[in-house]
């Protein structure tokens, strides 16, 4: 499978891949055993990569992956294969900047990348020579499967040889591959904040709201099953709903008053509602 051929550092735009009968299977060296790394590795491996090792700074979380995937479970960095073809830094993105060194010195002219959506990639440069980004945006629990095919991959990379390399990796676990650079994926990781961290810290707020009175979570679950649907189909300005929208003073004050022994939640309250206001005035002006 081979990548088409574009400007591989500056537009966010799909990768549109070719098929062959040959299938370029790489040895990877997982660097990290966390939520997105653990995910990622059983794909590759599902996808026919040969997963070499698994790096973690502890065997607890090095060895079960290991296991999953036939490779060698690995605790110090200097252990690491310098064989592989690429190596994938998936570990916390204050972490990268002791590791990066240290990797690089020992995986030479191979191609190492990190997963990081907030990391530039020139967080690379003066250590290694072929290197890019390898970014699955999506949100991981360990205590959940994920369909790898649907998630979107965003690449970026150093020099062309690297963007192809990291193309043909991508194509073989997702059908959604992208090209952005780095100051794009700083912005699509903040978005992604807003529409999955925010949104699930509102789910809790609610849960706590209605726990307090009672009533179980799951009467939820139809009204934000249709809330995310809607979205498939219209923009999210179009369905915004609820009293905030036509800002309803009367509902608005009433409903934050009810929040007053929780001064956190009743400041999130009132700026969310006139953050919506504001925004369906915008749209209409």
């Amino acid at each position: 499978m081979h990548p088409q051929t574009i400007n591989f550092a500056y537009l966010c735009v799909p990768v549109v891949h070719g098929h062959d009968d040959e299938i370029i299977d790489m040895r990877i060296v997982m660097i990290g055993a966390g939520r997105l790394a653990s995910h990622l590795t059983r794909a590759l491996y599902q996808a026919g990569h040969e997963i070499l090792q698994v790096y973690s700074r502890t065997g607890k979380s090095a060895i079960p992956l290991a296991r999953m995937v036939n490779a060698v479970p690995v605790t110090d960095v200097s252990e690491l294969a310098a064989g592989a073809d690429l190596y994938i830094m998936s570990v916390k993105d204050d972490a990268l900047a002791t590791l990066i060194p240290q990797v690089s010195e020992i995986v030479k002219d191979k191609v190492v990348v990190h997963t990081a959506g907030s990391v530039p990639m020139s967080v690379f440069e003066g250590h290694a020579g072929h290197y890019g980004v390898f970014y699955p945006m999506q949100t991981f629990s360990k205590e959940r499967e994920v369909d790898f095919a649907e998630i979107p991959c965003f690449l970026e990379a150093g020099d062309a040889p690297t963007f192809e390399l990291l193309g043909q990796v991508a194509a073989s676990v997702s059908r959604k591959v992208y090209s952005l650079s780095s100051e794009q994926r700083r912005y699509l990781h903040l978005a992604a904040v807003f529409a999955c961290n925010f949104v699930n810290h509102c789910y809790a707020m609610a849960s706590d709201l209605l726990q307090k009175n009672g009533i179980p979570f799951e009467v939820m679950y139809p009204l934000i099953d249709e809330t995310a649907a809607k979205v498939h189909a219209m923009s999210p300005a179009q369905a915004q709903t609820g009293p905030a929208v036509r800002y309803d003073t009367s509902v608005i004050t009433r409903q934050s008053e009810m929040l007053k022994d929780n001064p956190v939640v009743r400041e999130v309250y009132d700026k969310m509602s006139l953050s919506i206001h504001q925004k369906e005035k915008q749209n209409h002006d």
